[in-house]
């Protein structure tokens, strides 16, 4: 049992601070839409890498630091391109809006499902501060607990499944302070900011 709370202290630890994918779903969850597919994609996508560290392939992640710059790179790019469409929407206003505050959208496609799912991919997948959080600095802390290893990593993965799942559907507690238009635009702004910081922090150790 202790393996396990530590594994999710450990956890959440890594993944509660605001970034590119935690912003992503939070809007998601604001508009009611695929908040379930998005935070399932988030969550499994962490089982796959903590249960990588867990087995033990973080040497293999530091030994390819080429690897880390491209991937730096494309996160970069992706999330410079989601940070402009989030600053186009504070700028113009999205029109999507009242329906999702209206809760009509709920978990329906307001927009197509396919460019959400590539959207979660690529914030989560194309990061690598992901591989050195979770593979490597969560594979090596595992690797600390010897046979408990594994009750370590599944504390891991649990806090994942919480944590996305309670930032996706909970977001929708915020909708009574973002029923004025004004509010999402401000909340885009935020976004745009926080993709706009993300992004330069994914290539400044690589120049």
């Amino acid at each position: 049992m202790l393996p396990l709370l530590a594994g999710l202290g450990f956890g959440l630890s890594l993944i509660v601070a605001i970034g590119a994918q935690n912003a992503f779903v939070l809007r998601q969850g604001l508009r009611r839409e695929h908040v379930g597919v998005v935070a399932a994609i988030c969550a499994a996508s962490d089982a796959v890498l903590y249960a990588a560290g867990g087995a033990g392939f973080g040497p293999l992640v530091e030994r390819w630091p080429d690897a880390v710059v491209v991937l730096s790179w494309l996160g970069s790019a992706v999330v410079l391109g989601y940070g402009a469409l989030a600053a186009r929407r504070a700028i113009k206003g999205d029109t999507t809006l009242a329906a999702a505050e209206d809760g009509a959208l709920g978990d329906s496609p307001g927009r197509r499902l396919r460019p959400v799912v590539l959207t979660t991919l690529a914030l989560t997948w194309l990061n690598p501060h992901v591989y050195l959080d979770t593979v490597v600095l969560q594979g090596s802390v595992a690797a600390s607990y010897g046979d408990d290893r594994w009750w370590f990593t599944a504390g891991a993965m649990v806090s994942s499944v919480a944590w996305f799942t309670a930032l996706g559907y909970g977001a929708r507690l915020l909708a009574p302070v973002l029923r004025r238009p004004g509010a999402w635009r401000v909340l885009d702004g935020v976004i745009a900011l926080i993709m706009l910081a993300v992004a330069v922090t994914l290539v400044v150790g690589t120049v």
